[in-house]
């Protein structure tokens, strides 16, 4: 995997979100995979402070045409719900770049059949034709996505049961509370994420150093989701000096 180290939070986002960009202008047809939660929060900012930069008519190519699928949402949430992935969706990135809803995806938390709605979703994404550049953060205990360990990298999308750990890690909207945090959630699985052209791993904090440093040196285990990403032909690892165990 290529490892890329920056400064800073601030330098990673920037980096990942003029990849999104350049990914849009540069391959246009293929959708993208998105990601939630705190790292990413800044990469979608520094995408509203890019793209007013780039010349008109390159603007009007990164919204034209948009599609981008996110890889989870929360089972039992209402998209309206300011909670919920769609909402902080349509806050962080439909609304400051002004994208039509319809082309920002995510699963339907909704649903009356969760499992049924994970087959509906991952038939969406190979209609599409697959994900060109898949962006994924990297949890405490190695899930990406909601993939929680142990899983292999034949998991499908999927109806999936969340650990405490992650309902923590994720309490900051739901009060700071982690019990208040919906025990399930529908993602996508590794068969998905591993099929996309490209991948980065987008990674910051400190806190983040011991678990990087297993997903860049231990040999794939199910113990540890984010190690599968090996097996893959093209990815990029952008984090900070502190996520590398630099300071």
């Amino acid at each position: 995997m290529e490892v890329i180290e920056l400064a800073d939070a601030a330098a990673v986002a920037e980096r990942v979100a003029a990849r999104l960009l350049n990914a849009r202008r540069q391959q246009p047809l293929r959708p993208l995979g998105l990601a939630t939660g705190r790292t990413m929060v800044p990469v979608y900012a520094a995408m509203a402070r890019l793209l007013p930069l780039l010349p008109a008519p390159e603007q009007a190519q990164v919204r034209r045409g948009w599609l981008s699928f996110n890889l989870d949402e929360y089972v039992g949430l209402d998209p309206a719900d300011p909670r919920s992935f769609h909402a902080a969706m349509a806050a962080q990135l439909t609304g400051p770049l002004g994208l039509d809803p319809a082309g920002v995806r995510l699963p339907d938390g909704q649903a009356p059949d969760p499992q049924a709605e994970a087959g509906r979703y991952t038939a969406a994404v190979a209609a599409a034709g697959g994900i060109g550049l898949q962006v994924l953060g990297l949890g405490l205990n190695g899930h990406v996505g909601f993939n929680e360990p142990p899983c292999g990298p034949e998991a499908p999308c999927r109806c999936v049961e969340l650990s405490d750990g992650t309902r923590a890690q994720n309490a900051d909207g739901f009060g700071g509370v982690g019990a208040a945090v919906p025990t399930r959630a529908i993602t996508l699985g590794l068969v998905e994420i591993l099929a996309a052209e490209r991948i980065l791993l987008v990674v910051t904090g400190a806190a983040k150093a011991s678990v990087l440093r297993r997903v860049l040196e231990a040999p794939p285990t199910p113990d540890i989701p984010a190690t599968w990403l090996q097996r893959h032909r093209a990815v990029s690892v952008i984090a900070d000096g502190a996520a590398l165990g630099r300071v």
